[in-house]
């Protein structure tokens, strides 16, 4: 999960650099000598060094990401957990305190609007996270859908912890040992004294303090590595980013940007809003119909009226129109995001679908890309093409993800 939209990994910011938003570590980044992009109305880093290297330091060692410019939505009261029920598709008034899980919220038709992760962090306090361009819609849907349904469910009350509220990632095989040596990083007095980052499972937060101050302290990541989030207060971020740069430095650690997160990620086979997600795709479209959680029931047993539910349980009964699938580059062209996918190298071989996200593979040495085509060509090892400027270059249809970390 990220903001919709990938940025070009050699073009300049586009935007207004007075008028964007600005992460609180922007001047960390700027000492860094990062590159600068504007993303989803915020100026953030995407790249410092190379992407090739950011990129590899992640698989191999431990990659650092400012990720503030994400959402951050907090949802309180005793009819939390009902409200967050009927407002997503997931089940989260069955999710167990400290906990996280993947969701989405949909329109009426079922069309996503954001995908999110979703932690409770008590009995009735959630923390949403949603992507940085849905920031503001996610936040509309969640207090005007509070307003509609908070007589029946009890209060509940939507606070935006955006502005207040930084995000840095370590994410890589090397994460734990860079967490593990933060000396400044302490248990929590209040937090469960069996729980450490080390037995802290995946999608599971834990607070914890740092230098004095709360951190919340996540499993939780977007490259297919092992890795740790944390939500920590704004003004104390620069100084959580200096130390686990310091405490990383005999870890491999590096600073990464936007640029190698969409390349990680891709090769992970994660979905990126913008995307392979919109609003005019449903999560079942998507391959994602296990987090639509159609069994839950209100009180009485009967079937629970979430938004988007009534859609969502006709298109989970229905033939797909399209299947997102992975495509192995059999040259050594990438194809892109909107690039046609056909039926074959022929000249005239029709149109059967549409790359949604592609690139090189740094880990596994060939193109990648996601795409939706039509289900009679979506078989694994099935031969299509895309149409790369003009040229068709022949690819495979393979297994999402393309990459697995070791275990």
């Amino acid at each position: 999960m990220t903001a919709a939209g990938t940025p070009d990994a050699t073009a300049p910011a586009t935007g207004d650099p007075m008028t964007e938003l600005r992460s609180p570590l922007h001047d960390e980044h700027v000492a860094l000598g990062a590159v600068l992009t504007s993303f989803a109305g915020w100026q953030m880093p995407l790249r410092y060094t190379s992407d090739l290297a950011e990129h590899t330091a992640v698989r191999t060692a431990a990659g650092l990401f400012d990720l503030s410019h994400m959402g951050e939505i907090e949802v309180r009261g005793p009819g939390a957990g009902a409200f967050l029920d009927r407002a997503l598709v997931g089940d989260l008034s069955g999710l167990r305190v400290l906990g996280a899980r993947y969701t989405m919220v949909v329109q009426p038709d079922g069309g996503v609007v954001d995908d999110l992760v979703v932690y409770r962090t008590g009995d009735d306090v959630y923390l949403v996270v949603a992507n940085a361009s849905n920031h503001d819609v996610v936040l509309h849907e969640l207090r005007e859908r509070a307003d509609a349904v908070r007589g029946e469910v009890g209060d509940v009350d939507v606070v935006d912890r955006s502005a207040a509220t930084a995000l840095v990632a370590v994410q890589g095989p090397h994460a734990l040992a860079v967490v593990e040596a933060l000396d400044a990083l302490v248990p929590d007095p209040a937090a469960p004294a069996d729980v450490t980052p080390a037995t802290l499972r995946y999608y599971a937060c834990l607070p914890m303090r740092f230098e004095g101050g709360p951190v919340l302290v996540a499993r939780t990541g977007y490259t297919g590595e092992d890795g740790f989030e944390f939500f920590v207060d704004a003004a104390a971020a620069p100084a959580l980013w200096r130390a686990l740069l310091t405490a990383g430095a005999a870890h491999g650690i590096a600073p990464a940007g936007l640029s190698a997160r969409d390349s990680l990620r891709l090769e992970a086979g994660m979905p990126l809003y913008g995307n392979e997600l919109d609003r005019t795709t449903t999560p079942h479209d998507a391959g994602l119909g296990r987090v639509v959680k159609l069994g839950k029931v209100d009180a009485d047993g009967r079937p629970l009226p979430f938004v988007g539910r009534d859609a969502l349980a006709a298109r989970a009964q229905s033939a797909p129109a399209r299947v997102l699938v992975g495509l192995q580059g059999l040259g050594r062209r990438a194809a892109r995001h909107g690039y046609d996918v056909v039926a074959s190298t022929a000249p005239d071989a029709p149109v059967v679908g549409t790359v949604t996200s592609g690139a090189p593979s740094p880990t596994l040495g060939h193109p990648v890309a996601m795409a939706y085509v039509t289900p009679e060509v979506s078989a694994e090892g099935r031969e299509l093409a895309v149409d790369v400027r003009g040229r068709r270059e022949p690819v495979r249809v393979v297994p999402l993800p393309f990459y697995r970390r070791p275990r």
